[in-house]
């Protein structure tokens, strides 16, 4: 079976992680310091932190965009990790429809349902497509202008490693954006993930809020001469982790590059297939594809005719809003109604050989 995901694991991790468990020092500390030195000049902004997981980072943004009691607008087409940590930090979650022809959230109804409820949007780079951010700022200065208030832009680029917009990496357009380094993405630590901030003092409160308040970057007062101002959680990634991370650091580049050539191949060769309509990135943005998106007539059957051929696919993210936690903020989403039996994802990955990605579009061809 060709498999739709693939742990991509650097084979010095082994000898990295020994290093650090034979240190005597497993938790944050120095490798921390060094993974996060190399996100900064990956990323392209100084202004982060590493956290033990991507979830963990938007309960972090939460609390950063001083949310409390609000409502946030965010997308239904995604993991449920992006929303439960919404409900987990005590906020109510308000439904944007999904535009059908890029998956991501539909920004017309996005600025619709701004309101003066509104403490912050959760806008998600599905499936490793960037979301249109200029268009974002705006609706968020327009709520500001109508209602007094700019609700906090929070970007969820858990499956968007690589990806960028306006030509610059996502976490450099003004926003809190985080990442995860879960063990399926595109760079793992096992787990773990990344926070990055738009200014200084979110930064600094960030890097506090990780580990309970209290500071425990190097030249920090001792732990019982601290006050803590704000409090915060266990958060912190440890250096287990971000030994995998630094091993698998050096190759992800090429893996990127390698989902991109993927993505354009299937660009190619699907797109006057009958029954199949492919997913438009954005203008201006280039897409990491995590996974690769299209609709497709007749599902079932098409994911049937791909599995008997020894090939993967399937609806990798189900609609959250059906689920009966959150069922008291259900209201029609009728473009999601129209697309989400129709979302198949596709294989694209860095493990696929040419003969790979060939048996797969022959496949599709050949009909379902």
């Amino acid at each position: 079976m060709i498999p739709m995901f693939k742990v991509a694991m650097s084979e010095q991790a082994p000898a990295a992680v020994a290093d650090v468990l034979a240190s005597g020092h497993i938790g944050q500390g120095a490798k921390v310091d060094a993974f996060e030195d190399a996100l900064r000049s990956r990323v392209g902004n100084p202004r982060l932190a590493t956290v033990n997981s991507g979830t963990a980072g938007l309960q972090m943004a939460l609390r950063l965009a001083g949310a409390e009691g609000g409502e946030v607008l965010s997308t239904p087409l995604t993991f449920v990790a992006t929303n439960w940590a919404i409900l987990a930090a005590g906020l109510r979650i308000r439904w944007v429809d999904v535009d059908p022809s890029t998956l991501n959230a539909d920004l017309d109804d996005l600025a619709a349902k701004v309101s003066p409820e509104t403490s912050a949007i959760m806008v998600v780079h599905w499936a490793g497509y960037p979301i249109d951010l200029t268009r974002v700022a705006a609706i968020a200065d327009e709520c500001e202008r109508r209602h007094g208030r700019r609700p906090v832009i929070i970007e969820d680029c858990a499956q968007a490693w690589g990806a960028t917009y306006a030509g610059r990496p996502l976490g450099n357009h003004g926003n809190l954006a985080v990442y995860s380094f879960q063990a399926i993405k595109h760079i793992t630590c096992g787990d773990g993930g990344l926070v990055v901030f738009p200014d200084d003092d979110g930064n600094r409160r960030g890097r506090l809020m990780r580990w309970f308040g209290l500071d425990r970057d190097p030249g920090a007062a001792p732990r019982p001469e601290q006050n803590v101002t704000e409090w915060g959680l266990k958060f912190h990634m440890n250096d287990i982790s971000a030994a995998i991370g630094l091993a698998n650091l050096d190759g992800v580049d090429e893996r990127v590059r390698r989902h991109r050539g993927n993505a354009a191949y299937y660009d190619r060769e699907l797109k006057d297939v009958a029954g199949l309509e492919l997913t438009r990135p954005v203008p201006g943005s280039e897409p990491s594809y995590w996974v690769y998106p299209v609709k497709v007539k007749r599902r079932d059957d098409f994911v049937a005719r791909l599995a008997a051929a020894g090939i993967a696919a399937g609806h990798v993210d189900p609609r959250n809003d059906r689920h009966a936690c959150v069922a008291a903020y259900a209201e029609p989403l009728p473009k999601l109604d129209a697309v989400h039996d129709q979302i198949v994802c596709l294989p694209v990955g860095w493990w696929l050989s040419e003969q790979d990605r060939e048996h797969i579009v022959n496949t599709i061809k050949s009909g379902w």
